[in-house]
Parts: C-alpha cells; sequence; structure tokens
C-alpha cells in the first residue's frame, strides 16, 4: 500500500457529519436530565419513550445554543424552520422515528477556516447546520449473550453539522475536528467529549482517481464508530489506500459499485462492510405534526451574535501578538476555555513579562486545577495577587522556589502574598558578600567536591557545581538569588581548581 506521505495518483476527497450534544439542563422535546452517567433508564418520561398520546415541547435554550453555534460557523441563518420525522426502526429509537430536520433547517451554508501546515488557512464549506433528537446507546455484551438498551440519551439535544466534501488529506479532517470542538467548547454550546459520545463523527470518503487524462471518482464510503480524533484520521487514511487498490483491481467497474457503509475496527486498524449507505428516501420523511415550526426574529440574532464575541481562532492570535507569547503557549490557553483565557489576561496585565504569565498558568495553575479537580472558576486565588506574586519575582524579591511556598499558602489560605512573605521571611538573599562567603564555606567544608570538579568532564562537571549550588540553596532554606548563586560557584570552582567549567 502506498503511504500518506508518499506522491499519489489521487485526490482524497473527505465530507464530515458531526453530531454534537448540547450542554442543557434537560432533553429536547420533554424535561428529563440531560446528564452522563447515571445509571440506565432513569433519565427517561412517556415522552422520550414514546408513549402513545404524548406531546413534545421544545427546548428554547437548545435552540438557542444550537443558533449560537450556527452563527459562530458562519451560517445563513433560516427565518421560518420547521420539524420532521426521520423514520426508521431500531432497538434505541422508542418512537421508531427520530424528531430531527429535512428540508427546511435552521441553518445552512456556513464554512469554519482550519489551519493548514503551510501556516496559512483553508476554508471548508458548512452544508447544513440541524437540531435533532438523539437516540439511545446499546450495550454489547463482549463475549456474546444479549444487548441491552439505555434511554437515557434518547431526546437528548443534538446539533449536526454537516460539511462539504472540502477536506483532502486525513490530517484535514482531524484538524477540522480539533478547531470545531475548540469553537463549541470556547462557546460553551457542548463539552464536546467523546469518550462520553457529546462529540460524535462520521466521515464521508472517495478518491478522484486520474486515469487516462480523465479524473474518475470512487464511489462514496460512509465510514462509522470512530471514538477519538486520531482515529478518524487513520480511518481515513486507510480507508483511501483501500479504494485505491479496489479501484487497480476492478478498474471502469468500480463506477458500478453502489454506495457503502463502514465501519471502522479500531484493533485491526480496518474499516470493515457492515451495509449498503442509505438515501434520504429510505427515511421517508415528512412534517412532525406536534411541533409548531420555529420563527426566527433579528432581535433573537442580534442577541446572539453579541453572545458570541471574540472566536477562539482570532483571540489565539491576538494573544501572542498582544503578550509576545509563543504560539504553542496562546493554543493551549484558548484550548482551556474561555474562562481560562480571560484569566490568563487579567494575570498577565499586571506583570512586565507577560511570558511568566503563560508559564504559571500553564504550569503551576493547571497542575493544581487537575490536582483538585477544579475548574479555573472555582481556583481560589485571583489573577491580581497572582500577578502580585509574580511580580516580586520579576523584582528580585524573592526567588522562584519561595513563590511556590507562598503559592501553595495562598491556596490554602486566600491571604495576600506580602503578609505571607513577611511572615516566613522569604524575601530573596541576594547580598554577593553574604553569598559569596557562603559558597566559600560550602567548599572548605566539602574538599571532596573540588576533586570531583578536577576529575570529571563536560556534562558531569557542570553536576558537580550542580551539587553545590544545592548545598548553598538549602542552607539558605531555598532563598538565595539562584541566578547569583550560580555565577559565585563557578567562579569559586574554577578559581580554586584551575579548570574551566566546560
Amino acid at each position: 500500500m502506498a503511504t500518506s506521505t508518499e506522491a499519489t495518483p489521487y485526490t482524497i476527497v473527505i465530507g464530515l457529519e458531526v453530531h454534537v450534544q448540547l450542554l442543557t439542563e434537560t432533553k429536547l422535546f420533554c424535561g428529563c436530565r440531560n446528564r452522563f452517567g447515571d445509571p440506565p433508564n432513569t433519565n427517561v418520561c412517556p415522552i422520550c419513550l414514546g408513549m402513545p398520546g404524548v406531546l413534545p415541547v421544545m427546548n428554547q435554550k437548545a435552540f438557542q445554543l444550537a443558533l449560537r453555534a450556527a452563527v459562530a460557523l458562519n451560517c445563513q441563518i433560516a427565518r421560518f424552520t420547521k420539524w420532521d420525522r426521520k423514520n426508521y426502526y431500531y432497538p434505541d429509537l422508542p418512537k421508531n422515528y427520530q424528531i430531527s430536520q429535512y428540508d427546511l433547517p435552521f441553518s445552512h451554508d456556513g464554512y469554519l477556516e482550519i489551519p493548514t501546515a503551510d501556516g496559512g488557512t483553508k476554508r471548508v464549506g458548512i452544508i447544513r447546520v440541524h437540531l435533532e433528537e438523539d437516540a439511545g446507546k446499546l450495550l454489547h455484551a463482549e463475549r456474546g449473550g444479549k444487548s441491552q438498551v439505555d434511554l437515557n440519551r434518547a431526546g437528548t439535544p443534538l446539533l449536526e453539522i454537516v460539511t462539504k466534501p472540502d477536506m483532502n488529506s486525513p490530517a484535514e479532517a482531524r484538524t477540522f475536528l480539533e478547531e470545531l470542538r475548540l469553537l463549541l467548547r470556547y462557546l460553551e454550546v457542548s463539552d464536546c467529549n467523546m469518550q462520553e459520545g457529546s462529540l460524535r463523527c462520521d466521515a464521508n470518503i472517495n478518491l478522484h482517481v486520474q486515469h487516462n487524462g480523465q479524473t474518475v471518482a470512487t464511489p462514496i464510503v460512509e465510514v462509522k464508530n470512530m471514538n477519538s480524533f486520531k482515529a478518524v484520521e487513520a480511518a481515513m487514511a486507510y480507508e483511501a489506500r483501500r479504494q485505491y487498490e479496489e479501484w487497480l483491481r476492478t478498474g471502469a467497474k468500480l463506477g458500478e459499485v453502489p454506495k457503502e457503509t463502514r465501519g471502522w475496527d479500531e484493533n485491526r486498524a480496518v474499516t470493515v462492510s457492515q451495509r449498503r449507505k442509505e438515501e434520504a428516501s429510505d427515511y421517508r420523511y415528512f412534517p412532525e405534526p406536534d411541533l409548531v415550526p420555529v420563527v426566527v426574529s433579528e432581535q433573537m440574532l442580534q442577541e446572539v451574535r453579541s453572545q458570541i464575541g471574540e472566536f477562539p481562532a482570532q483571540r489565539r492570535l491576538r494573544l501572542a501578538a498582544e503578550y509576545g507569547i509563543p504560539e504553542y503557549d496562546a493554543r493551549v490557553i484558548v484550548e482551556l476555555g474561555k474562562a481560562f483565557a480571560d484569566y490568563f489576561e487579567q494575570f498577565a496585565r499586571g506583570l512586565e513579562n507577560p511570558k511568566n504569565a503563560s508559564n504559571w498558568m500553564l504550569q503551576d495553575v493547571q497542575r493544581t486545577l487537575n490536582a483538585k479537580g477544579w475548574t479555573i472558576e472555582q481556583f481560589p486565588v485571583r489573577p491580581e495577587k497572582l500577578a502580585d506574586l509574580v511580580s516580586r519575582i520579576e523584582r528580585r524579591e524573592i526567588n522562584t522556589h519561595a513563590a511556590r511556598e507562598v503559592f501553595a499558602e495562598m491556596i490554602e489560605s486566600g491571604r495576600d502574598p506580602g503578609a505571607i512573605i513577611a511572615e516566613r521571611g522569604l524575601t530573596m538573599v541576594s547580598d554577593e558578600q553574604q553569598l559569596k562567603a557562603i559558597v566559600d564555606q560550602v567548599l572548605d567544608e566539602n574538599p571532596k567536591v573540588l576533586e570531583d570538579f578536577k576529575k570529571k568532564k563536560g556534562k558531569k562537571r557542570k553536576q558537580v557545581a550542580g551539587f553545590v549550588r544545592g548545598l548553598i540553596m538549602r542552607q539558605t532554606k531555598g532563598r538565595a538569588d539562584a541566578a547569583l548563586v550560580e555565577r559565585l560557584v563557578n567562579e569559586a570552582l574554577v578559581a580554586r581548581t584551575g579548570v574551566p567549567l566546560e
């Protein structure tokens, strides 16, 4: 098989169908809780179970979140939209139909720009974004036996985002999903957690093969069962190679092969045929008689646009430019959420060097959040107090070691850094004569260090110097000016042994 990095006589064409669960308290057409992880079949009612005679009522918050996502995806918003029944029979669909949208979706013709490998951007078209209810979940026994049905998910508000076939590599498909997840999380539309099923993706892929001066298209294959972005990329790479080999084997007859649905087998890293791909006519759509159409007013649109603000891709670029931090730092800060990026900006404004803010945010703060299971909103140290602490490092009042001790106390007590520093006597020792005397004392008490420094070379000689610095930091209880200690130790070792540091 040709690898994805080799030149190929074909172009890969990929379109995605992405399903995203919305962050609502209740389901789309009933009052049942929209919550992951509860015992099976506990978040259900006659409406989402499809009992006779029940009537659905639309969740207004779900529509507002969907509208926010569609506007952010640059879609045209339909001022009049209706609901439809999508009919099919499956054990996890208790009504035997799904309330969805067909011919009049609430939004269409949008796009999302994604970064490209050459540093530019590419616009991926969005055919439509529409709302529908989710189905339940089948729980299959690992070694045969009966499958079980959990209907907690049935009726959950689901946003379906259908792209144009504008992606031409597995890497582009993965990048699109990463950018889409970032956008939707940033807008607080969805948590997009693939492990919990709140973001699911199917991919349609085929090849445009150059043959005898003409372009021949292979049949479209829909690939399902991809549970991570890595799996999407791997499945697309495999399926492209498989289709090309099939084209080589069958030639012109391949055009007679019907569209197909295949599943991704993670363990074998292959796609497996499942069934013939359905067409829209197979679902026998007809208007939902129990729900009124939705009319979107200009006031609704203006309210949504005012809520969105700066998009994450724009903020990523601005943070790097405005604060002079690396693009990597800016990307991670934005990916960690709007509230996290807001905290960073408030923190960074109080420092001479904003790079210190990104370092503390991505190391100390994030490590604390992970350890405590907190969000940044729950973090007890406000950005102005953290800026007060880190600015003292910049002014060389305390060193980083002492600052981390103060930081830990601030988390526990909420006290101001100045009070903690004064109480614990953590002001940095930066008097050169005082530190020089301590260096001389340590070397006098450890003559073997000088012998080791003479014998060793290169990296190991530097390790000896590092050992001496450690002794001095211990003697000063971590309060010594680390940069000054390093210079004084190096000078003393070279002077006493007559050998260079390198």
